[in-house]
């Protein structure tokens, strides 16, 4: 790579939660929903592509828009919001875009020959007798499709969600079915239903006694088929992390096999407690060379609405297990980050505030914990990440730096020290709490008792200081 790649991988100020990854002609591309940088709800803006080279996972190039929510003829007023999507390329080479506008009953599917061109109106999935799969009462209620073409040709769409609580009170009022994944097997035609649905991940209400019991399905399908077996990659019920399970088919046979990643490292070593703001996340698995990295999101700006898009390297062990990864700061970078130079503050892959980490919150005016915001307004150019309310006692962690043979080091399992710094158990390493600079490898310099509302960078020795 000729530079290196961090976790948020996309510039600071793009918000691309959802994402789901495919390497198509020796580019990756990455299709998920779109938030609006301080916006008021999910997924406020268009859908827009990124793409990198499979050998440059740094150099990230925006595609531009591909599809706009009026272009749907459900929607031609605009009011309803592009939720999740997902792409495949169909039997005529041609690309195809799956999606569900957030109160609407229907899938919906654009089309182009491109990966990342301009998409147009293809139809909505239909049953056999030609009506709108999902339109009627008692069909499954639509959200969040995951399509997957097999290497016989034959096409998989899953769809579906499972809500608890009040969101499923809620959600009662539109009469579908809320109990789980389905899949339904689709014609050539991408837009016909062949057979199905029929039930591939269990929701909360009926996943007692099943592989699934605890880590049920939420929302966020998708299917990748890896070695042979089918993985299916979805959100739990917990919400923040996602989870597989796999099958010797893909419409069906799914046991639960374990979570992928926690965007609180919730159960990274036992962790009971995050060591992150959580909230939803949704993604997918992708092979780019020899590698395969699990695609996700992450809570920005002190509220559940202004996402943004991570990574990070997955094994996979012969007997197709996939152990969870912990978050971190150098996501696609391949190794550990160098240990020396500038880095920016938003890269921090946990942030902590003196009360501990919770999940992120529809009300932003909480002023007890600190989050990753930027100034100006939303935009598709223009850097700018920062801390806002900083609170003495709090820390934040990046992981992981190369130091010489040491190439596990960095700010990780550290500790609190004077002053609200973090210090590395290999390395010595401060977190610094001022306005200017973050210095790792060296003595923290003035940490302060005051909220953190400037921007930040975090410098390692090795150069002279300089702004970022």
């Amino acid at each position: 790579m000729k530079n290196q790649a961090f976790n948020p991988y996309l510039p600071s100020y793009e918000y691309i939660p959802d994402g789901e990854p495919y390497v198509f002609d020796k580019r990756v591309y990455v299709y998920g929903s779109h938030d609006c940088f301080d916006g008021a709800a999910y997924c406020l803006n268009d859908y827009v592509c990124w793409s990198a080279p499979v050998d440059d996972l740094s150099d990230w190039r925006y595609e531009g828009v591909i599809y706009r929510r009026m272009q749907d003829p459900f929607n031609s007023a605009g009011k309803e919001y592009l939720f999740a999507p997902d792409v495949q390329r169909g039997p005529d080479g041609r690309y195809y875009l799956f999606y569900a506008l957030n109160r609407t009953p229907a899938i919906s599917v654009a089309v182009c020959d491109t990966p990342a061109g301009e998409y147009t109106f293809y139809g909505h999935v239909r049953c056999r007798d030609g009506h709108v799969f999902g339109e009627y009462p008692g069909e499954v209620l639509n959200f969040d499709p995951g399509v997957f073409m097999d290497e016989d040709g034959r096409i998989y769409l899953y769809t579906g969600f499972a809500p608890v609580g009040v969101l499923a009170q809620y959600m009662q009022q539109r009469q579908r079915v809320m109990d789980g994944a389905y899949c339904v097997e689709l014609e050539p035609d991408m837009l016909t239903i062949k057979a199905g649905p029929v039930l591939v991940a269990p929701g909360s209400d009926i996943a007692k006694g099943t592989s699934f019991e605890g880590h049920a399905f939420f929302e966020a399908s998708s299917l990748r088929k890896i070695g042979g077996r089918y993985y299916f990659i979805y959100s739990s019920i917990l919400s923040h992390e996602l989870c597989y399970a796999t099958s010797d088919r893909p419409d069906g046979g799914f046991v639960f096999g374990g979570t992928l990643v926690s965007i609180g490292d919730i159960g990274c070593g036992g962790a009971a407690k995050p060591n992150n703001y959580t909230g939803n996340t949704h993604g997918s698995l992708v092979q780019i060379g020899d590698a395969w990295y699990i695609f996700y999101h992450r809570q920005t700006n002190g509220h559940p609405y202004s996402r943004q898009a991570c990574a990070e390297r997955v094994e996979i062990r012969p007997d197709g297990c996939i152990p969870q990864v912990e978050t971190s700061s150098c996501g696609l970078n391949g190794g550990p980050l160098a240990g020396k130079g500038c880095y920016p503050a938003r890269i921090a892959c946990n942030l902590v505030g003196p009360q501990g980490a919770c999940e992120s919150r529809f009300d932003k005016q909480d002023t007890e914990h600190p989050y990753f915001t930027q100034s100006g307004a939303d935009r598709e150019a223009l850097k700018n990440r920062q801390h806002a309310q900083w609170r003495v006692g709090g820390f934040q962690i990046l992981r992981f730096f190369g130091y010489g043979a040491n190439q596990r080091s960095g700010a990780r399992h550290g500790e609190r020290c004077a002053g609200g710094a973090h210090r590395s158990r290999w390395k010595p390493c401060c977190v610094h709490r001022g306005n200017a600079l973050v210095r790792l490898g060296g003595v923290c310099r003035g940490c302060a008792a005051a909220a953190w509302q400037a921007g930040a960078v975090f410098y390692l020795p090795g150069r002279r200081r300089a702004g970022f």
